[in-house]
């Protein structure tokens, strides 16, 4: 199960280029179910996300990369090419910042993953976060590929 919340953000934090940086390049081959194909650095995976928005089921297969590139022909949709900066928050919280690049750039967007529905509810966002777009499925990334 993946819970998370999800934010606009309008201004980078300071010191951006201290944190670890990933780039990531994903594609969609189907929206209703979500199955999704994605380069992340040098890994390369399929995932499969059921429907939701705070909390949806996530199952992630690893694909070599010749595997990714042979389904990349096949997506629907654009490409969606991103810099994720992981930025520690407290109560060992992450949060994954996401810079767009491309066609989507300059929308950031920042998710922050918790271990229960609780502790995503109570979660209180640091002052650089924007919008809270949670509930928003106009900011899901197989969303963003058909926009």
């Amino acid at each position: 199960m993946e819970i998370e919340r999800k934010y606009l953000v309008d201004k980078l934090p300071g010191h951006i280029e201290d944190y670890p940086c990933r780039i990531i390049s994903q594609g969609y081959l189907n929206i209703n179910p979500v199955v999704r194909i994605r380069r992340d650095n040098d890994k390369y995976e399929l995932t499969y996300k059921s429907k939701g928005f705070m909390a949806r089921q996530e199952y992630n297969l690893p694909l070599t990369r010749e595997a990714y590139e042979h389904l990349l022909t096949k997506i629907d949709g654009r490409l969606i090419e991103k810099r994720r900066y992981m930025i520690p928050l407290d109560h060992g919280l992450t949060a994954e910042l996401d810079v767009f690049e491309g066609t989507l750039a300059p929308l950031i967007l920042v998710e922050v993953e918790f271990s229960s529905e609780e502790e995503a509810n109570s979660f209180v966002p640091p002052s650089w976060f924007g919008e809270d777009v949670t509930f928003s499925g106009k900011y899901h990334n197989s969303s963003l590929s058909k926009q």
